[in-house]
């Protein structure tokens, strides 16, 4: 049986005081034995969120492709497994947005973290215009397959789909439509070879709260979240990860 999991996605946001806080605040949500916990701070605070955050593990954002070399301002995947990050999140809208990563290069940091020992978080998920023309499904399979098919090892891959129209709008697609694009993707991983697509955490994340959260992990293919504004709140992602326990 697949044990939830909760990550929070902690974007551009933070100071050393209000990580701090931050990290105090949700401290208790590291002790809920039946879901998984992971924090993922900006670069400049994981070194304080690995000091403070006791039971919950702590990831990171993104990661380069190269192992090291002259990449100014890139962060390795082995340098994130040396400050002792065991997550790294991939492939996130706005990344594939604003920094226009392709799946090709979605695919080689994959690859790169998992050499280095890191769990990979693809991140993967359709515009609002896609989904009102009915292509929903077809830019999904793109970037998960794209993403996916040239990988060695994907025995600790878990993947966040996150439609691109609910992340920071305060919609959020329905419990019947987050289930349905979790069904299939699963059995997009099905069809992979040396996948089990069963083993295979899903997680859903786009303006996930605690009004929500329980009916949404209350679906067969829903795993948990990932987790965006109501990170930075203790009291509601704290709420989120009680939700993920008890379902």
């Amino acid at each position: 049986m697949r044990q939830n999991l909760v990550v929070g996605n902690w974007k551009m946001h933070g100071s050393q005081e209000s990580v701090k806080a931050l990290l105090e605040g949700i401290a208790p949500a590291g002790q809920c034995g039946s879901v998984d916990v992971v924090i993922c701070p900006p670069y400049l605070y994981i070194p304080q969120a690995l000091a403070y955050s006791g039971d919950i593990a702590v990831g990171a954002q993104d990661c380069s492709a190269q192992e090291q070399g002259a990449y100014t301002g890139e962060v390795s995947a082995k340098m994130l497994r040396d400050q002792s990050c065991t997550h790294v999140i991939l492939g996130h809208s706005e990344r594939r947005q604003y920094h226009n990563e392709s799946d090709r290069l979605v695919a080689a940091k994959l690859t790169a973290a998992v050499a280095a020992g890191l769990v990979p978080i693809l991140c993967v998920g359709e515009t609002r215009a896609q989904r009102e023309s009915g292509e929903a499904q077809e830019v999904v399979a793109k970037q998960l397959l794209g993403a996916l098919e040239p990988q060695a090892d994907l025995s600790t891959l878990v993947v966040a789909y996150e439609p691109v129209w609910a992340i920071g709008t305060g919609l959020t697609a329905s419990s019947e439509q987050a289930q349905a694009m979790h069904g299939f993707i699963r059995q997009c991983l099905s069809a992979l070879p040396d996948v089990d697509a069963e083993s295979v955490r899903v997680l859903y994340g786009g303006s996930v709260k605690p009004g929500n959260a329980a009916e949404l992990f209350a679906e067969p293919d829903i795993d948990g979240a990932l987790v965006g504004g109501a990170a930075l709140d203790a009291g509601q992602f704290t709420a989120i990860v009680h939700a993920a326990a008890n379902s």
